[in-house]
C-alpha cells in the first residue's frame, strides 16, 4: 500500500523513479479506508533529503500511511527553501489539535550543545509533552533520541573524544523476543553519526526502560520504554548509501579534517563506491515499528488514545 503526501513533494519523484507507490493527497481522499497517520518532526538542515529518505524507509508495508510534516517555528533552517516549508511543512499550532498514529523526531546537527542552549529547545519540550497524549508511539532517531531521553526520563548525553561514524555491527541486548526486531539476524548493521554518547550505566538504573539493542564498537543502538509508547534509537537506519560519504566531504571542506568512516569505503578509500550493508535491517525496522506498535495497538478513533504513562 502507498505512502500518501502532499501533492508535488519533491520526494515523490524520486521514490516513484525507484518504483515506490508514493500516492498524492487528492487521490487519497478517494480511499474508503482508514490510514495510519504519521507526523514527522524533521529537525534536519537539509529537510528534502531527510524526508526522502524517511519516506522511502516507511514505505515497504501493506499499510496505507499519510505523512504529515513538521518543522519548529522557533528556528529558521538555512538549508531548506522558506517555500518549500510552507508549501509542504506545518507548525505545531497547526497540528496541536489533531491525533497521530505515530510520530518520527529526527536528529539535528546541535549535539555539541546542552539541550538547553537549542533555540527550539522550549518547542521541542513542548511538543514532547504533547506526544503523550495526542501520538501513540514516538521513534527518535540519533540526537532526537537523546532529547527524548533527556526530557522524558533525565538521561544525560556525554560528548565523545572524536566522532563516531561509519558502519557498525549491533545485537540483540534483551533476552526476550522483541517484535520491534523481529525478522532481524543475529548481528546485523548499522550507520552512525555523532559527536556524543548516552551511557548504558545510565539506562539500567531505569526500571522504566529497556535496552534493546547495542554495539560493541559504539555503544547503546535502541532503547524503548515498556510498552513501545516511546522508542530511541540512537543510529541512522533511514541513511542512503551516499549520506556518509557526503557528510565526509561537506567536513572535509570546511576544513575539519574529519576521520574517514568506519567500515565504510571499501578499503577505506573514499574514491571508492560505499557498499550498501544495512537497507533489509532499515526495511525491517520501521515495518515491524508501523506494523506492531503503531498499526496492531492504536484505536481506530484517535481520539480514544491512552495517555502515556
Amino acid at each position: 500500500m502507498p505512502i500518501r503526501v502532499q501533492n508535488n513533494l519533491p520526494a515523490t519523484q524520486i521514490l516513484e523513479s525507484e518504483h515506490i507507490f508514493i500516492m498524492p493527497e487528492d487521490r487519497a481522499f478517494k480511499q474508503d479506508i482508514r490510514p495510519l497517520r504519521i507526523l514527522i518532526l524533521n529537525l534536519m538542515p537539509n529537510k528534502v533529503a531527510t524526508e526522502t529518505q524517511l519516506l522511502r524507509a516507511l514505505s515497504n508495508s501493506p499499510l496505507q500511511v499519510d505523512i504529515d510534516l513538521l518543522y519548529t517555528c522557533s528556528h529558521t533552517p538555512k538549508n531548506t527553501a522558506i517555500d518549500h516549508l510552507t508549501k509542504f511543512y506545518e507548525t505545531f499550532d497547526s497540528v496541536k489539535n489533531r491525533y497521530y498514529d505515530g510520530m518520527i523526531i529526527t536528529g539535528a546537527p546541535v549535539e555539541n550543545m546542552d539541550f538547553e542552549e537549542v533555540d527550539y529547545w522550549p518547542e521541542l519540550e513542548e511538543i514532547m509533552n504533547w506526544s503523550k497524549s495526542h501520538v501513540y508511539s514516538t521513534l527518535h532517531i540519533c540526537w532526537g533520541a537523546q532529547a527524548g531521553l533527556y526530557y522524558h526520563y533525565g538521561v544525560p548525553k556525554y560528548p565523545l573524544e572524536s566522532k563516531v561514524s561509519g558502519i557498525f555491527a549491533h545485537s540483540m541486548t534483551y533476552t526476550k523476543p522483541v517484535k520491534l526486531f523481529r525478522g532481524f539476524d543475529d548481528i546485523f548493521y548499522i550507520p552512525h553519526s555523532r559527536h556524543t554518547e548516552i551511557r548504558k550505566e545510565d539506562l539500567l538504573g531505569n526500571d522504566k526502560l529497556r535496552i534493546l539493542s547495542e554495539s560493541e564498537e559504539c555503544g547503546v543502538y535502541a532503547v524503548s520504554d515498556l510498552k513501545g509508547r516511546q522508542i530511541f534509537i540512537t543510529g541512522h537506519s533511514e541513511y542512503d548509501v551516499g549520506t556518509l560519504r557526503d557528510e565526509y566531504y561537506r567536513d572535509l571542506s570546511k576544513g575539519m579534517n574529519p576521520e574517514i568512516p568506519q567500515n565504510y569505503f571499501p578499503e577505506d578509500d573514499p574514491t571508492k563506491m560505499p557498499i550498501m550493508n544495512w537497507r533489509s535491517s532499515s526495511t525491517l525496522l520501521f515495518t515491524n515499528w508501523l506494523n506492531y506498535y503503531v498499526y496492531q495497538e492504536t484505536p481506530f478513533d484517535l481520539s480514544l488514545l491512552p495517555p502515556a504513562e
